[in-house]
């Protein structure tokens, strides 16, 4: 007896279609799987066998072949278990598969017969989608993950012998979704933050246009703080952007049973990580820092502390916007547009720019440590604020911080709404990633600062990249002003924030 169904396997952050053809035949009990399936798969055949005898059914004793389709692809993971296991459930009980035929079936089996989540639920939802399929049997853990795309049915199982009811063509376990508001996070907010007038309208200009941004300060001044509060003024993902970031999350493992991420990501990883754990790689290639941060913020704390090729790897992601990983298997990409957010001292002993410490170190040390970061990387930086101590008064102040985060966040909402449909049809939606053409579309500059903007980049050395970088933020800062033309402040503002200004102090 042969039956087809249908799984699923991921390949990067997409899902692809698997034929899992199990043929039970007459002859010496053997149980064999084909079609280029690692450890994992090779082992179901003990979690299938020891899964179905202890949920109280007969094993066939028969010659058992499964043969994963494309047999030229490489598969890997447990989620093959439950379409194996309910091939042989339906010979066991005389049950056409017909009913789960058009389903994308998927699930690891732990040996009591329990049906166990697997990683990558979301692309596969999608794939089952994009090919007309009825919908997905997954575990009962991973049904919201699956039900986030709306055009399919989901039947979530915990337990194997509930495939014997959907066998029979019956659907009690499908899943329905409750579709009810989601609830943003409780982040810290920038109303607790006393003084940093200067690091706070930075960070809002940042955040607003989707800016990459530098905090030097000394030891204690509160550029940890400060970053730790940008997610309270960010806006909501968007629709696209929620599926896409899910997909990283679904792929990644970092699903925890709910539908799909709303909030934009915040990383914050430790500076011993490796170059790959910050690309990603692997094998397979798994998503690393900078794409679990794509549509958010990669938080870099103690930026010259990171190992230089780790940082080094920032510079494709941060120019393109996606990340290639290379194997002698396989090649996948990663999308990873990120807002890079990183801090730093100034200087070995970290007192550089303190107003109430002074610095220890030679001018040598300064500038050895300060070009730990390359030249190529600092100008792939928007924008760079110092981080200075708050005087005393301004911390024994009654009256609480400054303005709450919601007032900051409904500015940069309203920004980044005019951006939304400045670049309606095109693959960005912030000033940060416009496209060459769209610079000289859309920064129109007044005559007076147009001068500035000329003498800035002759005076200062400023790069090409520099110039459109300039350019960039100066439109985020007319956005937020509610400008149509960029005019002398907002091109004063831009020039204030450009790295080798802050560096040269």
């Amino acid at each position: 007896m042969l039956s087809i169904l249908k799984s699923g396997a991921v390949a990067g952050i997409s899902g692809f279609l698997i034929d899992v053809e199990v043929d039970i035949a007459r002859g010496m009990p053997a149980f064999t799987i084909v079609g280029l399936p690692d450890t994992a798969i090779k082992e179901s055949r003990e979690r299938v066998r020891t899964a179905v005898i202890n949920s109280g059914h007969s094993f066939p004793q028969s010659r058992l072949t499964i043969n994963l389709s494309p047999a030229s692809v490489p598969k890997e993971g447990a989620g093959f278990d439950l379409p194996i296991a309910v091939a042989l459930m339906a010979h066991v009980h005389s049950l056409p598969v017909t009913p789960v035929a058009d389903y994308l079936i998927i699930g690891e089996l732990g040996l009591n017969g329990e049906v166990k989540p697997v990683a990558g639920i979301l692309p596969l939802a999608i794939a089952a989608r994009d090919h007309g399929l009825k919908g997905l049997i997954v575990p009962e853990k991973n049904a919201r993950e699956a039900a986030a795309i709306s055009a399919v049915k989901v039947i979530a199982v915990s337990h194997i012998n509930q495939i014997l009811e959907v066998l029979r063509g019956a659907e009690p376990y499908l899943f329905v979704p409750d579709r009810a508001a989601e609830v943003r996070l409780k982040h810290p907010d920038f109303s607790d933050v006393k003084g940093h007038e200067q690091a706070k309208r930075a960070i809002e200009v940042a955040a607003a246009g989707g800016h990459n941004l530098l905090m030097i300060g000394s030891p204690g001044s509160g550029k940890t703080m400060l970053a730790r509060r940008i997610p309270s003024v960010l806006p909501l993902l968007e629709e696209e952007e929620r599926v896409e970031t899910t997909k990283i999350f679904s792929v990644a493992g970092l699903m925890t049973g709910e539908g799909l991420v709303v909030e934009r990501p915040f990383r914050s990883p430790h500076h011993t990580l490796s170059d790959v754990a910050l690309a990603g790689g692997g094998v397979p290639p798994r998503p690393g820092e900078i794409s679990l941060a794509h549509n958010g913020i990669l938080f870099l704390d103690e930026f010259p502390e990171f190992k230089k090729n780790a940082l080094e790897v920032l510079r494709q992601p941060l120019e393109d916007g996606e990340i290639t990983i290379s194997r002698a298997v396989s090649t996948v990409k990663f999308p990873s547009s990120f807002m890079l957010v990183a801090s730093m001292n100034p200087c070995p002993c970290g007192y550089l720019f303190d107003r109430k410490h002074a610095c220890t170190c030679s001018p040598v040390a300064v500038q050895k440590y300060q070009h730990k970061i390359s030249g190529p990387l600092l100008d792939r930086i928007d924008i760079s604020v110092i981080v200075n101590s708050v005087p005393y008064d301004d911390l024994r102040k009654k009256s609480g911080g400054g303005e709450p985060s919601e007032t900051m966040r409904s500015r940069i909402a309203l920004a980044r709404a005019t951006q939304a449909q400045r670049f309606h049809g095109r693959p960005y939606l912030t000033n940060a990633r416009m496209a060459p053409a769209d610079i000289e579309k859309f920064c129109t500059l007044t005559p007076a600062a147009e001068s500035l903007l000329k003498a800035a980049i002759e005076k200062m050395g400023i790069s090409t990249r520099g110039y459109a970088k300039l350019l960039k933020v100066s439109r985020t800062i007319a956005d937020l002003a509610g400008a149509a033309t960029i005019d002398t402040p907002h091109i004063a503002e831009a020039i204030q924030y450009y790295n080798r200004s802050v560096f040269n102090q």
